[in-house]
């Protein structure tokens, strides 16, 4: 199927959260199947609790509907079981900020509601990286592809996100992209059709060489850290996160946010 001409290569990409995105194809492979693997054993007994990894990436390629344009690039398709999936995710969010907004608008709440979103497999789809380098991340390789290449947006986050911004709700993204890859985020993001404010006000990445004052844990945080400490940070400035959205349980626990919402990623897994 041919691929938008607005999102070929050209422009930036997603980033991940240092090398740790290496284990995302075994760790996100835990629930392969019942009786395929099983988590019982930190080292497995024998080779059938470990999911074959040729069978596990043709599964991830399958549930993303993989499709190969002309010259050979990967993407996921608008009709694969992913793609469902994430609408569901993005119809039940949507039911739920009706309400806490509307809710907002009645009472006036404890701050301006906001939503808090991570990038990488929230905001924009990693796939046609992932794919390019094998599932095998490394922050070169990263680099190369965020500095030329725009990620498509994940299907429907961006209405979603330009839809409660118009209902009244504040838009942060907060993602664990190093400071260095600013330029080329926000880049993707606009041209990926997220139509709210893209100023360092908005967009939270890390940034290990100065960390902000408003972490205590500075260089050293842990994912859960720096998100929950930022998110903390947000509703300092007078802001009440209703919603906050990610593909890692580590975008989500820690608390300041009235509502998580998990988007489904099979492709690592960041602790």
């Amino acid at each position: 199927m041919p691929r938008p001409a607005r999102f070929r290569p050209a422009l930036s990409r997603r980033a991940r959260l240092g090398a740790a995105a290496v284990t995302a194809l075994v760790a996100g492979t835990a629930a392969f199947g019942a009786g395929q693997a099983t988590a019982e054993h930190s080292v497995p007994r024998t080779d059938k609790e470990i999911p074959n990894l040729t069978q596990v990436q043709d599964k991830i390629k399958a549930y993303y509907g993989d499709t190969v344009t002309a010259d050979g690039e990967h993407y996921a398709s608008p009709h694969s079981n992913y793609a469902r999936q994430v609408r569901g995710i993005e119809a039940k969010a949507r039911g739920y900020l009706s309400k806490a907004l509307a809710r907002h608008d009645r009472t006036g709440g404890k701050g301006r509601p906001a939503i808090v979103l991570d990038i990488d497999d929230t905001t924009l789809l990693t796939y046609n990286y992932e794919l390019q380098v094998g599932f095998h991340f490394t922050e070169e390789s990263q680099d190369k592809y965020l500095a030329h290449t725009d990620m498509d947006p994940v299907f429907g986050m961006n209405r979603l996100v330009d839809w409660a911004h118009d209902k009244g709700a504040e838009v942060f993204f907060l993602t664990g992209r190093k400071e260095a890859q600013r330029t080329w985020s926000v880049r993707n993001l606009k041209n990926a059709g997220y139509h709210v404010a893209l100023d360092r006000g908005h967009v939270f990445l890390k940034d290990k060489e100065h960390p902000p004052a408003y972490l205590p844990c500075g260089a050293t945080c842990t994912t859960v850290e720096y998100k929950s400490g930022t998110r903390k940070h947000i509703e300092s400035l007078g802001y009440d996160v209703v919603a906050n959205f990610g593909d890692q349980y580590s975008d989500l626990n820690g608390g300041a946010g009235d509502r998580t919402f998990k988007l489904p990623n099979p492709m690592y897994f960041l602790p």
